[in-house]
Parts: C-alpha cells; sequence; structure tokens
C-alpha cells in the first residue's frame, strides 16, 4: 500500500481519491477547508497547498503528489503561481511524481484536432497561466530536479462537473430554454471525469508518461445538442430548446458578471469545431474512454439526484 497525496477535492480530485481507494491505496485529500470524500482510506486534511513548508510535511513519503486544484476562475493569474510553485517544491523535496490534471486552453484558438503536439500558442491570460505551470514543470523533470506528467481534458462530463455541458444539462432535462454563445451544431470533445482519474493515475504510475502531457481518451466529438438530446431522451424531457446568445451580449454581460466577462477569452472553443486527438493515451498507456452513452446517462443520474 502506498500513500498517494491529492490537492483539490474537486469533481476530478474526489474520483481519483475514489479510484485509489478502492485500488487499496492510502490516500491523504489536502484542501483548505478538509473536504473530501469519506471512505476508510482517506485522510482528509485541512491545509494551504500553497505553502511549500507544509505540503512538503504532506507529502514526505508519497508516491505520487497529485495536482487536481482549481482556484476560482477569475483568480488565475494570482492563485496558480504560488501554488504550482508549492506543488513543484513539495515534488522535488520529496521526491514524489507530481501528476497534474490540465485542460487545452494552452493551445488557444486552432484549426483541426488538438494532439499533445499541438504548439502552446495560446494569447488568453488562462492559457499562458497554463503554459508558464507547464514549463516550469516540464524544466524540473529535464533538469533532473522532479518527476512529472500531466493529463489535459476537454470539457467535462460528470457528476459535479463545472463545464459547459454541466450548465445547459440541468435547464435541458427541466425542459427549460438554454441562451449562451454556443455554436450548437459544432462538434466537440467531452471528456467524463473518471476518465481524467483513470489516465491520472496511469500516468502517474508508469515512467514512459514521465516528461510529457497526455490527452485523456475521450469518445467521438458530438454537438452540444447532440448531447442535450441524448440526456433529454433518457428522461423523456422535451426536445432541447436551444438558442445561441450573440457575443456582443456576452461582452456587455461581463460588465457586471465576473463569469460572463472570464468566459469571454474562451468564447471560441463553442463557436467552432472544438477536437481533441486522445490516440497516443490509449495506444501507449493503455487506457480507452468510457462510451458517451453511458457517460451521459451516468451523468444524468447523478443530476437527477
Amino acid at each position: 500500500m502506498s500513500l498517494h497525496v491529492i490537492v483539490g477535492a474537486g469533481p476530478v480530485g474526489t474520483a481519483t481519491a475514489r479510484l485509489l481507494a478502492a485500488r487499496g491505496e492510502q490516500v491523504r485529500v489536502v484542501t483548505r477547508r478538509g473536504t473530501g470524500p469519506e471512505h476508510p482510506a482517506v485522510e482528509r486534511v485541512a491545509a494551504d497547498a500553497a505553502d511549500p513548508a507544509r505540503l512538503t510535511a504532506l507529502a514526505e513519503g508519497a508516491t505520487v503528489l497529485y495536482n487536481c486544484a482549481n482556484p476560482a476562475y477569475h483568480r488565475w493569474p494570482t492563485d496558480w503561481p504560488p501554488l504550482a510553485g508549492s506543488l513543484l517544491t513539495a515534488a522535488e523535496r520529496t521526491g514524489a511524481v507530481l501528476a497534474t490534471v490540465g485542460n487545452l486552453y494552452g493551445y488557444g484558438p486552432v484549426d483541426g484536432p488538438m494532439t499533445e503536439h499541438t504548439p502552446l500558442a495560446s494569447t488568453g491570460v488562462k492559457g499562458q497561466v497554463r503554459n508558464r505551470m507547464w514549463a516550469d514543470a516540464l524544466a524540473a523533470h529535464r533538469a533532473g530536479r522532479a518527476r512529472i506528467t500531466e493529463v489535459r481534458g476537454s470539457d467535462y462530463l460528470g457528476a459535479d462537473g463545472t463545464s459547459l455541458a454541466m450548465m445547459v444539462l440541468p435547464r435541458v432535462l427541466a425542459g427549460r430554454r438554454v441562451f449562451l454563445p454556443v455554436d450548437w451544431d459544432a462538434p466537440h470533445t467531452w471528456t467524463y471525469i473518471d476518465d481524467v482519474a483513470r489516465t491520472l493515475v496511469t500516468a502517474a504510475g508508469d515512467e514512459r508518461a514521465w516528461g510529457r502531457a497526455w490527452h485523456v481518451p475521450s469518445a467521438p466529438a458530438v454537438s452540444m445538442r447532440d448531447l442535450a438530446t441524448r440526456a433529454a431522451t433518457l428522461v423523456g424531457a422535451p426536445a432541447p430548446k436551444l438558442t445561441r446568445m450573440p457575443y456582443p451580449v456576452l461582452w456587455l454581460g461581463g460588465l457586471v458578471d465576473p463569469m460572463a466577462r472570464e468566459l469571454r477569452e474562451t468564447a471560441y472553443q463553442f463557436d467552432r469545431p472544438f477536437l481533441m486527438d486522445s490516440t497516443a493515451a490509449t495506444s501507449t498507456l493503455g487506457v480507452t474512454s468510457t462510451p458517451l452513452d453511458r457517460a451521459v446517462e451516468e451523468t444524468v443520474a447523478a443530476l437527477r439526484r
């Protein structure tokens, strides 16, 4: 039994803790308030993970240190640098593998499917924050100071997810109209939260995965309209009523709503095809995606609970 330390108890952190606990591992979840899943093998600790001394002490003897944290969207430029720095420092001091949950923001707008070799060319603030985190971790790995890996997924499906789909589906299931700045018919890759956890744990434990990023195996892309229709059909709800919001309305909304203001930067992800190629993780690490229909069924069941 090995010690695995997870920073963050959001959807991915919780799924990762449950996966490891089910495998009989010793799990320590670190959050500011000491939250996390209840399980005999899961120890929940209240601590500031941005404190490198405290985090190093908590990660001493750990096999893997998982970065599943997610600061408030509008505070990424402020909160991520000290937190990411602390995680990397703790990994360097303890020898634990640092396995980070990333995303696709670092690529910026692209034409065609994104692979792990797509240039990290984002000009957006949030994309650049993620790219600096990755560059620092990769430099430490190449210098022999740390062992690192990162897994990147697209928008999440699954219990407690915070992606666009999880904003849309509750309204669809309730038969309500959805008004968002989205091309409802553009193909989009959706990543199931449990697949993120499985890929993260697999990459952390496989030396071949260290020193590079991996895309989480995800089902073939479908449009948001297709996804919403599948969910509505499952519960016998009316056909989804989906209306596209003009971008100027989103821009004006950002004057008073912090979330709308942050969404301006990533609006490109939903006004054109947004495709992620995840064949590398499947062919090298042997991880496969959950079938989309099953992911939708489990997501809908969680929403109804």
